[in-house]
């Protein structure tokens, strides 16, 4: 299984490093030919806006956006979350193929960063949170599972192929929510094994 981290900004080395933890093998992206034969696309964390001039600036925003429409599966994390959302609060969409609203900075600043041990459904015991300038699901389409939710708000939904998160699982040593996501992607593309 070959799964891509776009790699222009934010925890690159760290999700790569968790995709291999979780059996994978993991495919930095940063030029258009980059998403060739990828199984699944991870967006990481960083800074939304920046996120998006540079894919602009690469001209990657529309090929991902066709691999998600063709049902390539994928993973954002905080920032990558925000590129997901079909609609972001107060601003317009990046990617939008995720049926979520989201709510940017919605935790406070970066000195407001914190971690907790956060209940996931279906995971048993508690799972660490690191929340940094994190945003959250304002609002889910009636297709979408809430997975997780921290002071009354969203952090964690799965819409179909696509799992956003308001957090940076990658930033553990807990690869939980990474296997959770390969697991996804050998159960929902064919021929596709972990």
């Amino acid at each position: 299984m070959r799964i891509g981290v776009l790699a222009l900004q934010g925890a690159v080395r760290e999700h790569v490093l968790s995709i291999e933890e979780s059996g994978a093998t993991a495919v930095q992206v940063k030029r258009l030919e980059d998403l060739e034969g990828l199984d699944a696309l991870v967006l990481p964390g960083g800074e939304s806006t920046t996120m998006r001039k540079l894919l602009d600036r690469y001209e990657l925003l529309e090929p991902i956006r066709k691999l998600a429409e063709e049902g390539i599966p994928m993973f954002g994390t905080c920032a990558g979350l925000i590129l997901l959302a079909r609609n972001v609060v107060g601003q317009e969409s990046h990617l939008g193929v995720m049926d979520v609203t989201v709510e940017r900075n919605s935790f406070g600043r970066q000195v407001d960063s914190f971690e907790i041990d956060l209940y996931i459904v279906g995971f048993g015991e508690s799972f660490p949170a690191v929340f940094i300038r994190a945003p959250h699901i304002v609002e889910v389409g009636k297709s979408v599972e809430v997975l997780a939710k921290h002071d009354g708000r969203i952090v964690l939904a799965r819409d179909g192929n696509f799992l956003g998160c308001s957090f940076h699982p990658e930033l553990t040593e807990d690869h939980r929510l990474m296997r959770y996501f390969v697991k996804l992607v050998s159960e929902t593309t064919p021929g596709v094994v972990s």
